[in-house]
């Protein structure tokens, strides 16, 4: 699935498309005609609002090892750390607040989740997570009206371990395929044998056949000057 060029949020969207997506409606009415059969099977993640037995609301703060949590009472200053048996997550309703839901479309990505930490991981990245004895797993995302691909999707593609991406074009480096290096590479030849005046720059004559500057500094080209000696 890799491919030379493309860019992690290009990754992403190819990943999130290989993905099963169902609507809010369609889960919503499987899960009404067999309650039973549902279980929120989301982890408790930085950032949650929690209520606390016996003292109140509160949000989470860290996640601390062994099902433990660091966790800030409101109105008081401290964080203390509870078990998860402790609290539970305050959800404003029984679904994601977003209308369509997913399911893995990779039978290697379901087996991550089911056996590989994937659950724990995909609440920290933001997702809920719901199983169906029936149907298997199924994920959303509780929120509305900023970039999900940057909060959610992106961070999951991380974690998940993929590598579709190209490093070189990640990190700025362009990258040229190989047919049109070696177009660069004829204007190049042309350059050297053929008779054009002596003060035209390198960059000029590939410029004046379509190649870009970036394109030109991307083979290191963009040093060599007009003098042909």
């Amino acid at each position: 699935m890799r491919r030379k060029g493309m860019t992690i949020m290009e990754a992403a969207e190819e990943w999130v498309h290989e993905m099963n997506a169902f609507p809010y409606d369609m889960i919503l009415k499987l899960m009404q005609a067999d309650f039973d059969d549902w279980t929120e099977v989301t982890m408790p993640s930085r950032g949650d609002r929690v209520y606390v037995y016996g003292k109140g609301s509160g949000e989470i703060t860290d996640v601390l090892d062994d099902d433990y949590f660091g966790i800030v009472i409101d109105n008081e200053a401290e964080t203390v750390r509870l078990h998860k048996d402790d609290f539970e997550v305050e959800y404003d309703s029984t679904l994601p607040m977003w209308g369509w839901m997913w399911s893995f479309g990779d039978s290697a990505d379901d087996y991550w989740l089911e056996e590989l930490g994937g659950i724990e991981i995909m609440s920290q990245c933001g997702f809920r997570v719901y199983e169906s004895g029936e149907f298997g797993y199924f994920f959303g995302i509780d929120g509305a009206g900023y970039d999900f691909y940057e909060s959610h999707w992106i961070p999951l593609y991380k974690a998940r371990g993929l590598q579709w991406h190209d490093e070189m074009t990640e990190s700025g480096s362009y990258v040229m395929d190989e047919y049109r290096r070696s177009e660069l590479y004829a204007g190049l030849l042309s350059y050297i044998v053929n008779d054009i005046p002596e003060q035209s720059t390198l960059v000029e004559v590939l410029n004046g056949i379509g190649f870009s500057d970036k394109e030109i500094e991307s083979e290191g080209l963009a040093v060599i000057g007009g003098d042909k000696e």
